[in-house]
């Protein structure tokens, strides 16, 4: 028995024949993705498998796009833009504290599929929960487009309606679902980002941001009327590599320094996926690490080498990086200004931060790598190692490796219910 893993990019739809229960890679293909109707793309992908089941995940169209509204910035709309990121889902806006007018018009304008909203422990402060919910569901008019609808003591803005994941103070949470029903919005309750000061719970959180993924980006037109799409896609992209980088880990759990990190380079974005070994990581953090989920990711959507390559440009020469304009050189700095953005953002776990310790395999993944000569890519992994803006203290002394097969993707797709064919699949890359 055979399944075909599939994940729909935002340039390529790769396909991946794997045999089960061994996990044995018997075939990969891919064809460009049809925008317009991605099934399409599918098709193209697995014309030479046999019929077989499919599996699969979707990053087409820039994935999920995910804004949060919390409470303040430091404390609860951070918590919920780390749920985001470990949900798979790309944070296109962050607001904090009583939404007013301006917010409003900066959340719409940013267009997300759906809104995470957060805000107050357990039984502590719930009012500017109760604000944000109102004002939300104040924007979901019934009127019909081109309307304005009144909100915050007079000021106008566009009526708009986008599903809703509550994870916020759970002492109120029936009250605030039941204010987002009324108006009309879809409404996803799950268990508080933040139960405690210092506890982060993302995992509810997670759970509903996939349910909604499923039912209102794979389920909805956005992609494609073919009502196979739903019954095929399991998960944003990033979220199944995400599963297949923590598979991976896993499997190096008796390693000497078993923790992982990949550098995945696409067309339009490039993540950054992080799961330390946690005795060195709560070593490196002189603390137990409180708060700090286990495995991490971050999505850049400035440093892709085809969609968005003079974004790249502009970062990599914000960052001091001279850039040939060239599929490899483009690919080394997409790396190398993600990775070092990925530290940046981890030194908010403390001192030593996440990523820069407790890492012994650093893999490499997208097609500049896959289809580069390994004696151009040995360079780029010493440039990597020797970069003193950040990258080095990750590459420096660990082994790294091209995940030539891309499996990662269809190895986190196979995880949960096929664990054995996901070892099977990973065991190239665990070494």
């Amino acid at each position: 028995m055979s399944v075909a893993c599939v994940d729909i990019g935002s340039t390529y739809t790769k396909a991946a024949l794997v045999e089960l229960p061994t996990g044995r890679l018997r075939a990969t293909a891919q064809a460009p993705t049809t925008l317009d109707d991605v099934v399409t793309g599918v098709l193209a992908a697995t014309a030479g498998f046999p019929d077989v089941p499919v599996l699969a995940c979707s990053s087409a169209g820039g994935g999920l796009r995910l804004a949060v509204v919390g409470y303040e910035e430091l404390i609860s709309a951070e918590a919920g833009h780390r749920v985001a990121l470990s949900a798979g889902a790309r944070v296109v806006h962050v607001a904090a504290g009583r939404l007013d007018a301006a917010a409003l018009r900066g959340l719409q304008a940013v267009a997300p599929d759906v809104v995470l909203l957060v805000g107050g422990t357990d039984g502590g402060e719930a009012s500017v929960l109760r604000h944000n919910a109102a004002v939300l569901a104040s924007m979901a008019s019934l009127q019909g487009p081109g309307t304005s609808v009144r909100v915050l003591g007079g000021s106008d803005v566009l009526p708009w309606s986008v599903p809703v994941v509550l994870a916020g103070n759970s002492a109120v949470r029936d009250e605030v679902a039941a204010v987002l029903r009324d108006a009309g919005l879809p409404v996803r309750p799950a268990g508080n980002v933040i139960p405690d000061i210092g506890r982060l719970a993302p995992e509810s959180a997670r759970a509903a941001i996939r349910e909604v993924f499923l039912e209102h980006v794979i389920g909805g037109a956005r992609l494609s009327a073919d009502p196979r799409l739903r019954t095929w896609v399991r998960a944003v992209t990033p979220d199944a590599v995400l599963e297949g980088v923590a598979a991976l880990a896993r499997l190096r759990a008796d390693a000497a320094v078993p923790g992982v990190v990949v550098l995945d380079v696409g067309g339009a974005t490039t993540d950054v996926y992080c799961v330390p070994a946690p005795d060195a990581e709560q070593t490196a953090l002189g603390r137990e690490a409180v708060g700090v989920p286990a495995r991490r990711r971050t999505v850049e959507g400035d440093l892709g080498v085809f969609s968005s390559v003079d974004d790249l440009r502009v970062s990599a020469k914000a960052e001091g990086l001279a850039l040939e304009d060239e599929p490899l050189a483009l690919g080394e700095a997409a790396a190398t200004v993600a990775l070092r953005r990925h530290l940046r953002a981890e030194a908010a776990y403390g001192a030593g931060g996440a990523g820069a310790r407790g890492v012994g395999l650093v893999v490499l993944s997208g097609g500049v790598f896959r289809h580069a000569e390994p004696g151009a890519v040995d360079g780029v992994v010493a440039r990597l190692a020797g970069d003193r803006g950040g990258a080095g203290t990750v590459v420096s002394g660990a082994d790294v490796v091209v995940d030539a097969r891309y499996v990662l993707a269809a190895a986190g797709l196979l995880a949960a219910e096929h664990p054995q064919a996901a070892a099977g699949l990973l065991s190239s890359l665990a070494g």
